[in-house]
């Protein structure tokens, strides 16, 4: 609180304190004065109510035994009505059978002043319509003939009466209801349910008060009152005496503020402005100004304020602008780390947010590539920078490790920061007067093998520890990085190399789940998204589709005669073999264990026969040197063929129709190939294909013109489209080894295949090819 406002209080607290006290003084006075005296009035009331109903019984009661004494009880009773001091007289007999009853009597139930109904056959159901009084009816011996009862009417007027003698309002409850209900009231209708409401809440004959002010008190059912009552007084307060005690003490409050105000503000007046300008200034108000009104010390005090104030204010505004810059750098490299796993979107939203939060002109982010090589992944403002003799600017920034500034930081492994030093040799490095570059390792600190390195440049890659340089250039200003634009580079850096692990491990393990560790090939499944999305391919253009299942044969007597290690080095090795006899566009998949199986687009069963005896050429023809085993193991390959569309309309029956053709294979001496049978139960539509394109007379379907190939001995290959392939080619290798030379390329244009030299692989090598759970083998 500042001085101002504890003059401020302390004054009030003075004048205050006294109005408030006497305020609540005189409220509580008169409140307890009312109270003591409204209960005092309502014990009044009840002992006047309770004085004349009992004189109102004993009346009754007086009546019912001259009725009782008189021969004639019926005379008698008549006579006492007559007069007035009985409103009705009831007889009974012993039985309690009514003998007589007063004309005009009023309806059950009475209310016995002893405390039951007048009818003692009858329960209280109802509200109380008189109050009775009985008494025996005996003869002269003694001997009980009966009762009497004498009975005065419980009304309106009666319990106005009983208002008017006490001076309260009184009202007179329903006995026989399960919930309080008012009978007869000389309450208004304003105040009658909250006297209700207070009279049920209040126990015993205790005094309560309403929210409208009155007092209330409940009377009865007693041995001496048999009703039950409600009594209640209005509050004698005077009205508005709150509203008057506040508005004093409001009004004394005001004034008081003012007068203290007043005071205060003379008083404090110098050090208030200095109190609120320091005040402002520490809720981030910089040009919070205080005025110069003297030469005094408080007059110097106010200047040397202000002028602190004016050099803080250009320091918080240079600081808040770098805040905010970094503060969104780093809100947009989380989103980018968060979001996404494409490298070069991560590492240029790096490289932004760290020049934009070092404020330098230029930058680049290189990654250590085979060869020892940083190249960069990314490159911001060196346009221009250049030597000389490439202006244009060379295709890509390609530093050797350990040459120029960015290859001593990866060689290194240390920052490096300050000016450039004009230099004879050619770096290959963008030109720049100030510079700083920090190296960005895996998150383990170890080595981590290169973008793009294969097993045998591990060793070069792996020389150091660095996964790649973050460098800028030309602080602007002229200025050269200084050791905070250095540690900010670190932390931009930390992040490029979690992103750069992050994106080798997420492509590692998306190759591994889609590959075979062992043979390189891909999975199991990835073969069943394969199939599915080549035939489907293949329907929407009308092409073939032909499947390969390949199995070696007797592959278990291979790991039971020279070890499972062995048969690893088999595997790899055919699948080695298998790459190396099919085009680029084909598919080459591990199935489990020794199965194996092919996808070769657009080609018909011809050529899928022409790639079968090739590869079981390649397999027979050519051992496996075993390293374990002194010489070569000799395997042979036995295939099953199927084509789509006519051995299966779904990838899963031409599989299992090319499964069933290898079965065939093996069950024909195995190391041949067999072409599975055509399904007569599947559905038959036209396929549309190259004009004149008719089947060949062996049978096999394949596309194009049928043209054979002779080979006459010791003179060159010959077509003749005259001559058809006889079904015995389809036997077996002995009779389907096409020469090589005789084949006509057609997997350059990636059209279907029907020639020979359709099962040469494509200039790419291979299919390309991660772990999976193999399948099963079916036990060939």
């Amino acid at each position: 609180m500042t001085l101002r406002g504890r003059l401020t209080a302390a004054f009030l607290v003075v004048v205050l304190g006294p109005v408030l006290l006497g305020a609540l003084f005189v409220a509580s006075t008169v409140g307890a004065v009312d109270r003591s005296r409204s209960t005092e009035r309502l014990a009044v009331a009840a002992s006047t109510v309770r004085t004349s109903v009992d004189a109102l019984c004993q009346q009754l009661r007086a009546a019912a035994d001259a009725v009782a004494l008189t021969a004639d009880p019926a005379v008698g009773a008549a006579q006492l009505v007559g007069r007035g001091l009985a409103a009705a007289v009831l007889i009974t007999d012993v039985a309690g059978q009514v003998t007589y009853v007063s004309p005009g009597a009023p309806s059950t139930p009475w209310q016995d002043c002893a405390g039951s109904t007048g009818n003692p056959t009858e329960t209280p159901t109802g509200p109380v319509r008189a109050l009775a009084a009985q008494v025996d009816l005996r003869d002269r011996s003694g001997s009980r003939l009966g009762t009497v009862t004498a009975a005065h009417v419980v009304d309106p007027a009666f319990v106005a009466r009983l208002a008017a003698v006490t001076g309260v309002a009184v009202t007179l409850l329903d006995s026989g209801a399960s919930a309080a209900r008012v009978t007869h009231t000389t309450e208004s209708r304003e105040v009658r349910d909250a006297v209700l409401a207070a009279a049920v809440a209040v126990r015993g004959e205790q005094v309560t008060e309403t929210s409208e002010g009155r007092y209330v008190r409940r009377l009865g059912p007693s041995d001496a009152q048999p009703l039950p009552l409600i009594l209640s007084v209005p509050s004698e307060r005077p009205p508005g005496l709150h509203a008057t005690l506040v508005g004093v003490v409001v009004l004394a409050a005001l004034l008081a503020v003012l007068t203290a105000w007043r005071l205060a503000r003379v008083t404090t007046r110098p050090l208030a402005e200095l109190a609120g300008a320091v005040d402002r200034v520490a809720q981030g108000d910089l040009t919070a100004r205080v005025p110069v009104r003297s030469r005094d010390e408080l007059g110097r005090l106010a200047a040397a304020f202000n002028r602190m104030t004016r050099e803080t204010g250009s320091y918080v505004a240079a600081l808040t602008s770098n805040r905010d810059q970094l503060r969104g750098h780093l809100a947009v490299l989380g989103d980018t780390l968060a979001s996404t796993h494409d490298l070069q979107r991560i590492l240029r939203v790096i490289l932004r947010s760290a020049i934009g939060a070092t404020g330098a002109r230029a930058g680049a982010v290189l990654l250590v590539e085979t060869g020892g090589v940083l190249v960069a992944q990314c490159t911001e403002g060196l346009d221009g920078r250049w030597p000389d003799d490439e202006a244009g600017g060379p295709p890509s920034l390609r530093v050797p490790v350990g040459v120029g500034v960015v290859g001593a930081v990866a060689a290194t492994g240390e920052p490096q920061r300050g000016r450039a030093e004009p230099t004879e040799a050619s770096t290959g490095e963008p030109r720049c007067r100030t510079y700083v570059a920090v190296p960005f390792a895996a998150p383990g600190g170890g080595a981590t093998a290169t973008v793009g390195a294969t097993s045998g440049s591990a060793d070069e890659a792996g020389a150091s520890a660095a996964l790649g340089v973050l460098a800028l250039y030309d602080r602007l200003g002229a200025d050269e990085f200084d050791d905070d634009d250095l540690a900010t580079l670190r932390t931009f850096a930390g992040h490029a190399a979690v992103a750069v692990d992050n994106v080798r491990v997420h492509e590692e393990a998306q190759r591994l789940s889609l590959t075979d560790p062992l043979t390189g090939l891909w999975n199991y499944r990835y073969l069943r998204e394969s199939i599915r999305r080549e035939v489907e391919r293949a329907s929407r253009f009308g092409r073939m589709l032909s499947v390969l299942a390949l199995d070696l044969d007797r592959f278990k007597d291979v790991n039971d005669t020279y070890g499972h290690a062995a048969g690893d080095t088999v595997l790899a090795e055919f699948a080695r073999r298998v790459r190396g006899e099919i085009r680029e566009v084909d598919l080459a998949f591990r199935q489990g264990g020794e199965e194996f199986v092919l996808l070769l687009p657009e080609t018909d069963a011809r050529g899928a026969a022409i790639v079968a005896e090739r590869l079981g050429a390649a397999v027979r023809d050519t051992p496996i040197a075993v390293e374990t085993y002194a010489g070569p193991v000799l395997v042979t390959v036995s295939v099953g063929i199927a084509v789509f569309p006519d051995h299966g309309s779904t990838g899963r029956e031409v599989l299992e129709a090319a499964d069933d053709a290898l079965y065939a294979a093996k069950a024909a001496g195995r190391d041949t190939y067999r072409v599975a049978e055509v399904r007569s139960d599947l559905p038959t539509r036209e396929i549309p294909v190259l004009a004149c394109a008719v089947s060949p007379p062996d049978g096999l379907p394949r596309a194009g013109q049928p043209v054979q190939t002779i080979r006459e001995p010791g003179g060159p290959a010959r077509p003749d489209p005259a001559v058809g392939v006889p079904e015995s080619s389809l036997a077996g290798p002995a009779h389907a080894r096409p020469d090589p030379a005789d084949d006509t390329a057609d997997s350059a244009t990636g059209g279907t295949r029907a020639g020979p030299d359709a099962a040469r692989p494509g200039p790419g090598g291979g299919a390309s090819s991660g772990p999976h759970p193999p399948r099963q083998s079916r036990g060939r």
